[in-house]
């Protein structure tokens, strides 16, 4: 799209953050320390409600490594559809039953998932849990199905050249060798077997990274190590890069086909759903609402606030992550009452008191949370009032949630 009648995307959104300063706290009065970066896509609808997108940024730097913690797993969620559309094998879906083997030195076997309807795995539960809460486990058996390889070489031919996903998140003790081991995986329709995957190993040989996170970290044997953490060996993946993984979902028109996912149009649809759904409206997997409220893993714009009752009538398609003290959300938020639709991702280092990592001691919801609800909201309220050639037709997005079987 041109911009030609648009300032300079970095002025423009600087202006903006710094008309309303005050309302964002510390860590917009220290964005080095606090190592912000924030990109925001306004969206502007033609006549034939085609979406065009113009992007903002403020201190976007790839060379800035953050550690993107469960961001990657929206990744997986759309990679591991993709697989299953790649393999076109008849009776071989996202609810077909899927029965990890453990392996040595890794992750043990998922034989039952009670979390979901029949008792059983499988990719779509797998997904719901990834998306309503950010299931570790869930993401790890992705990760297992996809292999560590073709999760790399599928995003690479994406556009994403500088991704690393090279392990399993959640769990201590897997060596960097051993993440590049994948378990074995029957799927079956009852008792016959649809498709069987053996062990798989990755052969990729990745980019040498220098990468370090906080001033100590208390490693695996709960020791103080007074050195900044090695994160070489950890996933990585730019804020631009989520960013963009989110805009190919939510409007695949407009990236090439060889940068989009190969999903069906019923893939998007469930996609949509987990993403924006609150944990109450699923039935199976069942959330405590004590714990997993209506808007915890929503950040921007609803601050992850329990009693924040923004309007059910606004929803936030995101996925955020939070670990080593860096909170990130990369969201696409519509508002169905007044026809109000953006982009907006950013990832904040919080780790104030004493540059400690792994005693989780972080500032997620004194500093982090705060933030970003104060950002969602003032690009709420600035989109609320932009004037629009066209209102957008949001139709696509709309989800009946009163269906809890999704």
């Amino acid at each position: 799209m041109e911009t030609t009648n648009y300032p300079p995307p970095n002025s423009f959104l600087e202006s903006l953050l710094k008309s309303q300063a005050s309302r964002l706290g510390p860590v917009f009065s220290d964005p080095e320390r606090y190592r912000l970066q924030i990109i925001y896509t306004r969206i502007d609808r033609d006549d034939q409600n085609q979406p065009h997108c113009t992007d903002f940024s403020y201190r976007l730097d790839p060379n800035a490594y953050f550690y993107p913690a469960s961001t990657v797993k929206l990744a997986a969620a759309a990679l591991a559809l993709e697989k299953l559309n790649d393999l076109a094998i008849r009776g071989l879906n996202r609810h077909t039953i899927m029965l990890t083997d453990s392996l040595p030195g890794a992750t043990p076997a998922a034989f039952t998932d009670a979390s979901s309807p029949s008792g059983l795995p499988s990719i779509g539960n797998y997904i719901k849990k990834i998306l309503l809460v950010s299931d570790n486990d869930a993401f790890n058996r992705l990760y297992e199905f996809i292999g560590q390889e073709s999760f790399n070489k599928n995003l690479w031919s994406k556009g994403y050249p500088g991704a690393q996903v090279l392990h399993r998140v959640g769990v201590s003790g897997i060596s960097p060798e051993n993440n590049r081991y994948t378990n074995a995986i029957t799927f079956r329709q009852g008792r016959k077997i649809i498709h069987q995957q053996p062990v798989q190993y990755s052969l990729l040989t990745f980019s040498p990274r220098k990468d370090e996170i906080g001033k100590a970290y208390y490693n695996e044997q709960n020791k103080l190590v007074q050195a900044p953490m090695d994160a070489s060996h950890k996933n990585r993946i730019y804020l631009s890069d989520l960013h963009n993984i989110l805009k190919s979902i939510i409007f695949p028109d407009l990236v090439t086909k060889s940068q989009r996912f190969r999903l069906k149009e019923d893939d998007y649809g469930f996609l949509y759903h987990c993403m924006s759904a609150q944990p109450q409206e699923s039935e199976r997997p069942t959330y405590d609402p004590a714990v997993f409220h209506h808007n915890y893993v929503k950040f921007l714009l609803f601050g992850a606030e329990k009693n924040n009752r923004i309007s059910g009538d606004v929803r936030s398609f995101n996925k955020p992550g939070w670990a080593y003290g860096t909170l990130t959300d990369v969201a696409y938020i519509a508002d169905f009452s007044h026809q109000v639709e953006f982009m907006l991702s950013t990832t904040v280092y919080v780790n104030d008191n004493n540059g400690i990592l792994s005693d989780e001691n972080y500032q997620f919801k004194q500093i982090g949370e705060p933030f970003m609800q104060a950002l969602g909201e003032l690009i709420y309220n600035y989109e609320r009032q932009r004037q629009r050639a066209f209102r957008p037709d949001l139709s696509r997005f709309r989800i009946d949630y009163s269906n809890k079987n999704f």
